[in-house]
């Protein structure tokens, strides 16, 4: 029951969009592992099957209409071992520089466009190359790699000389890192995962575009948040309004009647510059005011 209790706390803590998006993984993932082994033993691979055709993408535009929700539903889909650690692992690590320097929100718009920008190049190319049209109406797709690329392509673009110390190999700069990942993916994009790695690709892209997008000033992932705050709304009740009387007094000392709350806040234009600056010489070239800043930044979103 502590395991219950562990998962609970861990969605009811706010700013904790990285852990949530691990567990949900994972809780789909042993939960899919339980169906199988029951529907295998009761009615056969092929109601296992019949049950995947719920969440995964298909290739096929006519299937996409009549289950629209597996645009969404595959990128938190895995069956393989290996491809569920590979994929999480790569999540926590350029998760946690994403989360730091730029907020959970825009963490999850990430991991989200990444994954939509995935399954529908994967769709345009499985129905408009002639190469694929043979595989196109018995492919299908699972897992968060597309997800996944789009945070780290996003962490190498905006903090490409960050290093992470990998085994038997030393510091290496996760711009190489994501480097190596996306010339993987175009090599395997002819092979048996061709679907896959198509999809790992316009993950890539699309962190890369908000990335610089941001830099810009321009967050692409405004509508989402808009759509996540309605529907988290929904389950929130809003507390019940409360009329209380103030003296003026209490706002003696204020000067040109500016509320305290705003003091500090960096604007949008400070935060641009920092990321620039980060982005051309790195983190450790900020003062601890820029520092504070974008802490006070990442804490606001």
């Amino acid at each position: 029951m502590s395991i219950l209790q562990d998962i609970k706390d861990t969605f009811q803590q706010p700013n904790n969009t990285l852990k949530k998006l691990i567990l949900i993984n994972v809780i789909v993932f042993v939960v899919l592992i339980v169906l199988r082994l029951l529907l295998y033993y009761t009615v056969g691979e092929a109601g296992f099957q019949y049950l995947m055709s719920f969440i995964e993408l298909h290739s096929s535009p006519s299937v996409l209409l009549t289950r629209p929700w597996t645009l969404i539903t595959y990128f938190f889909t895995h069956q393989g071992f290996l491809h569920i650690i590979f994929n999480m692992l790569n999540l926590y690590w350029f998760g946690q520089l994403v989360r730091e320097y730029l907020g959970d929100k825009k963490l999850l718009s990430l991991y989200v466009l990444g994954g939509i920008a995935g399954g529908i190049l994967y769709l345009l190319t499985y129905n408009f190359i002639p190469y694929f049209e043979d595989r196109a109406a018995n492919s299908v797709m699972i897992g968060a790699s597309a997800s996944v690329l789009a945070i780290v392509v996003a962490a190498a673009t905006l903090l490409p000389n960050y290093t992470f110390n990998l085994i038997l190999i030393g510091p290496v700069r996760i711009k190489y890192i994501a480097l190596f990942l996306v010339i993987l993916s175009i090599s395997g994009a002819v092979g048996d995962n061709a679907g896959g790695n198509i999809a790992h690709l316009g993950g890539a892209l699309i962190g890369w575009v908000f990335i610089k997008q941001l830099q810009r000033g321009s967050d692409l992932g405004r509508p989402l948040h808009a759509i996540f705050d309605f529907f988290t709304g929904l389950f929130h009740r809003r507390p019940k309004l409360k009329v209380t009387h103030r003296s003026n007094t209490a706002f003696k000392g204020k000067s040109n009647g500016s509320a305290t709350s705003s003091v500090g806040k960096p604007s949008q234009k400070e935060i641009d510059l920092i990321l620039d600056k980060i982005s051309s010489s790195g983190y450790e070239s900020l003062s601890k005011e820029e520092k504070q800043k974008l802490f006070q930044a990442s804490q606001k979103e």
